[in-house]
């Protein structure tokens, strides 16, 4: 019997619902955040908090079995690498669900499904690393600077030697067709 066995169909075939679930896992592994609705949001969750569960235990079969979910080798290699090492520590709920609202077209419940551990930002830069990239940006223009004097100069004494060059006025279609029709014909 299937007593408690139903999913979350997303109203498809099962083809299309594990293609639709596949790439909403690729872009939440990618992006570490998307933007869908909240019934595709609730069944991507599902296989994105067993995929991280592979990736805590980082084994060669449990590789293969995201790979065979997943199907991209880098992204696998992401999970493992980076994905999973942040959620050594937590025992579960590696992923949250933001409702937004309704959706303006055809109102159907909108949310963001994100991990809640997300990769951090870089520290900023200190202030001395800021001046010595400020002295080199000084530099460097300063050398552009040269460079483009030094062009213009090229190009006047190109200018003094070369007589200017007059360009004969291009006749115009239309023009030459008016003065076809203009010319008197032949009377009979």
């Amino acid at each position: 019997m299937r007593h408690r066995k139903r999913k979350l169909d997303l109203n498809r075939w099962t083809s299309w619902r594990k293609a639709t679930l596949k790439s909403m896992l690729v872009s939440l592994f990618t992006y570490q955040s998307i933007k869908t609705t909240l019934l595709r949001a609730k069944a991507a969750r599902i296989l994105a908090e067993k995929l991280i569960s592979l990736a805590k235990e980082n084994t060669l079969m449990a590789r293969r079995q995201a790979d065979s979910l997943l199907g991209d080798k880098k992204l696998v290699s992401l999970l493992f690498n980076e994905i999973g090492p942040r959620f050594i520590n937590r025992a579960g709920g590696y992923t949250r669900i933001i409702k937004l609202g309704l959706r303006r077209g055809d109102n159907a419940m909108m949310a963001i499904l994100e991990l809640t551990e997300i990769k951090k930002k870089e520290p900023k830069k200190s202030v001395q690393k800021k001046e010595e990239e400020l002295k080199e940006k000084k530099k460097s223009e300063a050398a552009e600077e040269n460079i483009v004097e030094e062009k213009k100069s090229r190009e006047n004494i190109a200018l003094k030697e070369k007589p200017p060059i007059v360009k004969k006025p291009t006749k115009k279609f239309f023009g030459g067709l008016r003065n076809i029709f203009k010319k008197e014909r032949d009377s009979l």
